[in-house]
């Protein structure tokens, strides 16, 4: 069983950090990938400020500034430890989203990572709006990373709705289980209001209740993974599921004790960016353990 990714899978890492404990998580996750990638990590983090306020309250915005730098260099201290090379890299502006993409597409970074949360989320919107807008507009795949998520790359969740979205999540998740003797568990849900909140498609009346073009589209994906993780050699579980999709991959993923769920950007609705209330972010905001979102080109 391999135990550390290909040298150039993850080379160069961007970790985006507000500085609060909710990036704690993401930094973990950060140092530990770049290590077992022998990657270089770099890190960065936004000062919210904007002309008006650099102007009103110069001595804050470097105040701020400072304190940014501070807690950066507490990272790469705590990096350099764990012997992987680090940079660090302090913006200014009003927008963090655009800032920290910015930062991404300059330097073409292999991965983002990033804290589910803000400092200045709601405690119960789980997912921070700069979280949300680089998952949704960075080319990049974003892997987000609960506070109190551990990655141990031994059991991956794929969920799949037979979209090339998907598809390309799927090749995504099996190249990682391959490299680091992963199992997968792959798992289809067909969108049904009348089964809540998820159940596992094995008669004739829940097939009645369900859309027969939508029952064969995922049948189909599963077969799919199925086949590809028996052709590389992968341990592969698989389910097909009625229900409401997010719920059953949240499901899932406690039952199984899955520590990595890769998904695709968005899904069959054809959407261009992340919106609220569709499966990927509900399954970011809610899910136990890490996230990888796969982007495709």
């Amino acid at each position: 069983m391999a135990e550390v990714f290909s040298v150039k899978r993850f080379k160069n890492i961007l970790l985006s950090t507000d500085r609060s404990e909710f990036s704690e998580g993401a930094t973990r996750e950060a140092i530990n990938l770049a290590k077992r990638c022998s990657g270089k990590l770099y890190v960065v983090s936004v000062v919210e400020t904007n002309p008006e306020f650099e102007t009103l309250a110069p001595a804050l915005v470097e105040k701020t500034e400072k304190e940014a730098k501070e807690h950066l260099d507490l990272i790469r201290e705590r990096a350099l430890k764990e012997g992987v090379e680090t940079e660090v890299i302090v913006r200014q502006g009003d927008d963090p989203c655009q800032l920290i993409i910015e930062e991404a597409t300059k330097r073409q970074f292999d991965l983002i990572i990033m804290g589910r949360r803000g400092r200045t989320g709601f405690k119960r919107l789980m997912m921070g709006s700069v979280t949300a807008c680089v998952v949704g507009h960075a080319p990049q795949n974003v892997l987000v990373v609960p506070r109190a998520a551990h990655i141990e790359w031994k059991k991956i969740l794929i969920p799949t709705d037979g979209s090339k979205y998907s598809e390309v999540a799927t090749n995504e998740a099996l190249s990682i289980a391959k490299t680091c003797g992963s199992s997968i568990v792959a798992i289809s849900v067909v969108p049904s209001e009348s089964i809540s909140p998820f159940d596992i498609v094995h008669s004739e009346m829940q097939k009645d209740l369900i859309v027969e073009k939508e029952y064969s589209i995922a049948e189909s994906a599963i077969k799919n993974i199925k086949e590809k993780c028996n052709k590389e050699g992968i341990n592969c579980e698989s389910l097909l599921l009625a229900g409401r999709p997010y719920e059953a991959i949240i499901e899932i993923a406690m039952q199984k004790k899955v520590d990595l769920i890769v998904m695709g950007s968005h899904g069959r609705t054809g959407l261009k960016k992340l919106l609220m209330g569709s499966v990927a972010e509900r399954v970011i905001t809610l899910s136990p353990c890490a996230v990888l979102v796969v982007k495709t080109s």
